[in-house]
């Protein structure tokens, strides 16, 4: 291609981030590459200067500058990967809900949501295991981190992605989350009010708190509490912000058990045998539907928090 394109978003890409947009459409431009035609301003939305994260709504514009040998996707779709059979079984047995418009899945601890550098096995490339009787593939509405289990909302067709979309913009959905963390916060329920900036480091970028961050706000309280030595805890964002959950765990000085990142050794139990992974799990989430309804769904743990909650002796009977 050697001219300047511009590309209109279809009903079916509504809600993408702007480099997924790209690897559907130019699946052999590399990352790198369009982190520096976004740099220098090549790529526009709108006429306007846009970066990888942003959100394309349906009609809006692509300035797609000349990109030589990276060829276009045939009728500006992504080609279909081929899933496992392992993975397919994962998928399916993961699924929690399903109707014409959402459908759920408990995310397993592990499976990274979208792909990154030296990433290839995510749930984007799997979204077409999960496209059953619908007309059109699944979306991504939310995101949850790799080593974080739990709910996982997906649109089935474009216009249940719009809603859900503004829905998490408009902080109508009620998530809350389970963490097993090390000691046990004092006072035991309460706001953290704690605004979070990114911060360069040697194991890699991780929030910290800032007075000049963004504003992230959490809810929490202790649901069980192992004498002083851990707690099971139930915690409500407020904000949306990267690690959040995390970032405020560690400030309260109660890390989440297996978060290396951010509370180091103080995020591990000396001699025990609780396995070293995240103890994060999306719980469940209460999303208002057409009507006044109210669509509620809950994830079990996995297998590595239930294994630590029976170790330790906790339970969750005071839950909301």
């Amino acid at each position: 291609m050697s001219n300047v394109q511009t590309i209109a978003v279809t009903a079916d890409e509504a809600d993408l981030r702007l480099d997924r947009w790209f690897k559907r459409r130019f699946p052999e431009l590399g990352h790198g590459r369009l982190e520096k035609l976004l740099r220098t301003g090549q790529v526009r939305v709108e006429g306007r200067r846009a970066r990888s994260n942003t959100r394309l709504e349906p009609g809006q514009r692509v300035r797609v500058p000349p990109l030589g040998d990276a060829k276009t996707a045939p009728s500006g779709r992504r080609p279909t990967p081929e899933i496992p059979e392992r993975d397919v079984r994962t998928l399916l047995a993961a699924i929690l809900y399903k109707d014409d418009d959402v459908l759920a899945i408990n995310k397993p601890a592990g499976l990274a949501v979208q792909g990154g550098t030296g990433l290839d096995r995510h749930l984007d490339a799997m979204l077409d295991a999960l496209q059953f009787d619908a007309t059109e593939r699944p979306r991504l509405v939310h995101r949850l981190d790799r080593d974080t289990s739990g709910v996982l909302l997906l649109a089935r067709n474009a216009r249940a992605a719009a809603e859900l979309a503004q829905a998490f913009r408009r902080r109508d959905c009620r998530k809350v989350y389970w963490a097993v963390v090390a000691g046990v916060p004092k006072p035991v329920s309460g706001r953290i009010d704690l605004a979070l900036a990114k911060r360069p480091g040697r194991a890699g970028e991780r929030m910290a708190p800032d007075e000049e961050g963004k504003t992230a706000v959490t809810e929490y309280r202790v649901l069980d509490h192992a004498g002083r030595q851990a707690a099971l805890l139930e915690l409500q964002p407020l904000t949306g912000r990267t690690h959040q959950l995390r970032a405020h765990c560690a400030a309260l000085g109660t890390p989440i058990l297996g978060d290396r990142k951010y509370g180091g050794e103080a995020a591990t139990l000396a001699g025990s045998p609780i396995p070293r992974r995240l103890h994060l799990h999306a719980r469940s989430i209460a999303l208002p539907r057409g009507g006044g309804a109210v669509l509620r769904v809950t994830a079990p743990p996995p297998p590595h928090l239930a294994e630590t909650l029976k170790f330790l002796g906790l339970t969750a009977d005071a839950e909301r």
